[in-house]
């Protein structure tokens, strides 16, 4: 049954210790989780990303199943380590979330009082490692859309210092990253068009270089005449490209992925790590385990 919990990410900052929804008591352990392990922890010893590049946390009942199950383990970073790289950020946790916060604000609401986690405090090594690892849990999901990506990967270029580094980083392509780059400089209004999918984002991208203060007026010349008959049409249209934009952009980041597993797989013998790290990039967490059960299969014959 919903609790109600947190309406946004930075409410999950704060919803903590007595000010947590759920006070967790029943999850209270006194045996503290080891990194790269996972264990449940009370809800109260967790805390949301501070510097979650995510706006809102979208529609949750989604994940309403979580209050009787959970099947991921949300990944941490320890309080001490976190705050290494954010030092002027106060925790009051012992544990902040750095993927999966969506499923902590969903804990929240629908009365779960703790969560497995994970801690990999490898992850806060630097803030570039940890704003990499964000992104790439959240680029092509839902929810996560194309000007909070946006924002994120422009963080993430001042972090590396190039975009070309970032795009090394994401496993994107250049022009994947300087396309996200690009609907920053659109007006306001434009960016919220965009999010709301009633401007496509291939539009979107040719009127990032038409000068400011012309775009709107470059976009609304463009739209049909208001109560036309073909309004209606042209927002399905826009929809469709926008979703056939993210056909395109998927597939061009899944062919640069298979590029870096076929030059990892030549250096195999040199590098076994490097491919390991490669197919996990291209097959995600499930498919990596899916991969590593059929490898033990076939080494026991």
């Amino acid at each position: 049954m919903s609790r109600g919990g947190v309406k946004s990410f930075a409410g999950l900052a704060e919803a903590v210790g007595e000010k947590s929804s759920i006070d967790g008591a029943k999850a209270a352990s006194s045996i503290i989780p080891r990194a790269g392990q996972s264990r449940s922890v009370p809800l109260r010893d967790l805390v949301g990303n501070p510097h979650n590049p995510r706006d809102t946390l979208g529609n949750l009942q989604e994940l309403a199943s979580i209050a009787e199950h959970q099947l991921q383990p949300v990944v941490v970073v320890t309080k001490n380590a976190y705050q290494q790289l954010y030092p002027d950020t106060a925790v009051d946790a012992r544990w902040v979330v750095i993927i999966g916060n969506r499923r902590l604000a969903a804990a929240h609401k629908f009365g779960r009082p703790e969560l497995d986690i994970v801690i990999k405090d490898e992850l806060a090594k630097d803030r570039a490692t940890l704003l990499t690892a964000v992104i790439a849990e959240n680029v092509d999901r839902s929810g996560f859309d194309v000007i909070e990506e946006a924002r994120a990967v422009e963080s993430l270029v001042g972090e590396y210092g190039s975009a070309d580094a970032a795009a090394d980083h994401l496993h994107k392509s250049k022009t994947w990253v300087s396309q996200r780059r690009a609907l920053l400089k659109l007006a306001p209004e434009l960016q919220e068009a965009t999010r709301r999918g009633d401007l496509a984002i291939r539009e979107a991208r040719d009127l990032a270089r038409v000068p400011l203060e012309q775009q709107v007026a470059r976009w609304r010349s463009s739209q049909p005449e208001s109560g036309s008959a073909d309004k209606s049409g042209e927002g399905a249209l826009t929809s469709e490209e926008n979703q056939s934009d993210r056909r395109e952009e998927r597939g061009e980041a899944s062919a640069s992925q298979i590029r870096t597993v076929t030059r990892a797989l030549r250096r195999f013998e040199a590098d076994p790590h490097a491919l390991a790290a490669a197919l996990h990039s291209h097959l995600g967490d499930v498919g990596s385990r899916v991969l590593a059960a059929q490898l033990r299969k076939l080494v026991k014959q």
